[in-house]
């Protein structure tokens, strides 16, 4: 049997109860309302993104036909975006407005690397940084830290795999999907020098042409030339095809295939979008150094390999014939082959097939 003091006290301790629950509805009102504020803000934020990318590559829009054999037909319409690319997003911004700011570069340089060719690499690198290119490294020797001292390192991709090829990384990095936002891919070798070279006047050259596949010309004193065609003309802007009435292998004026014309070699090769699609899908999942490759390239030159595929004279490289993955990193000792090759000599490099890992 309660007393009187005892519903005093239940009295008293409701009374309590009731108070705190009073005290905490507006606190929870103000939490509720942040809430609702900052889901509203995200929403309309991704909404205004959205939007403004539409506006800036009205070109990127999915249409019915780029879907997947209807896989994904019980998603939302609108929401698919079945493309993406590879430049760097900051984690927050100070506004909305700021995602106008945010500038895609057009074009892409990718090339394999070790620390030891660290140098070359930097001076690659800044020639392609001015011209507003994405730069994807692959890291062959695993050694990333040793490049953050340079000034650009923080603001290039960086990938590693120890020991694996250029042909190896960009087979699964560099989807076609992934890099259809750029007009032009330069899928380089590391020991090239660029003291005569300019990407921006190079692909100016490479676009009034209608070049699909090109590769910059290699000074006649380069360390290394497997191919009389990419040897510098000193008095042309560029050139589709080269003529020699000598050796094995002779090139006239019907020669219509590599390595006469129609023809560029596998360390400096430079895509339209197009084109990389292409010749994505003939690189084989099990292709290691890529030996031979350079001969099947025509077929993925959009049309006529003799007039869509050239090499640029203005714009010069060359090759130091360094060797890297696997070697010393040392220059090869190879002979100098120049223009002057002897009557005996071929034009055609000896790595005829398409090397693959048994």
């Amino acid at each position: 049997m309660k007393t009187f003091t005892d519903k005093r006290r239940n009295a008293s301790s409701d009374g309590g109860n009731s108070g705190f629950k009073m005290k905490q509805l507006p606190f929870m009102g103000v939490i509720c309302s942040v809430t609702l504020y900052i889901v509203y803000r995200t929403t309309n934020y991704q909404y205004y993104e959205t939007q403004m990318e539409t506006k800036l590559h009205p070109f990127d829009s999915v249409e019915d036909n780029e879907l997947p054999s209807g896989k994904l037909k019980d998603l939302p319409r609108g929401i698919m975006h079945t493309r993406s690319d590879l430049e760097l997003r900051p984690q927050w911004r100070k506004s909305l407005r700021s995602a106008v700011k945010v500038k895609t570069n057009k074009n892409l340089l990718a090339m394999p690397v070790g620390i030891k060719q660290k140098e070359h690499v930097d001076d690659v690198v800044k020639k392609f940084r001015t011209e507003n290119f994405t730069i994807v490294l692959f890291h062959y020797d695993g050694k990333v830290d040793g490049w953050w001292d340079l000034d650009w390192c923080d603001k290039a991709i960086h990938i590693v795999a120890h020991n694996q090829t250029k042909w190896w990384f960009a087979k699964r990095f560099l989807h076609p999907d992934i890099v259809s936002t750029y007009d032009y891919i330069f899928l380089w070798d590391e020991d090239l020098g660029v003291e005569h070279f300019n990407p921006g006047r190079y692909l100016e050259i490479v676009k009034s042409e209608g070049l699909e596949i090109s590769q910059p010309a290699l000074d006649p004193n380069s360390t290394e030339i497997h191919h009389r065609i990419t040897i510098r003309s000193r008095m042309k802007k560029f050139h589709r095809r080269v003529y020699e009435l000598r050796g094995k292998t002779r090139c006239s004026n019907i020669s219509e295939g590599p390595p006469c014309s129609g023809f560029v070699e596998g360390m400096a090769p430079v895509f339209s979008r197009a084109a990389w699609r292409c010749a994505w899908h003939l690189i084989q999942n099990d292709l290691v150094h890529g030996w031979g490759m350079d001969m099947k390239l025509g077929y993925c030159a959009q049309g006529d390999r003799t007039k869509n595929v050239g090499v640029i004279d203005r714009e010069y490289i060359v090759h130091k014939g360094i060797q890297t993955l696997g070697g010393t990193g040392e220059l090869t000792k190879k002979t100098k082959k120049k223009r002057g090759t002897s009557s005996g000599s071929s034009g055609l490099d000896p790595r005829a097939e398409v090397i693959h890992d048994s």
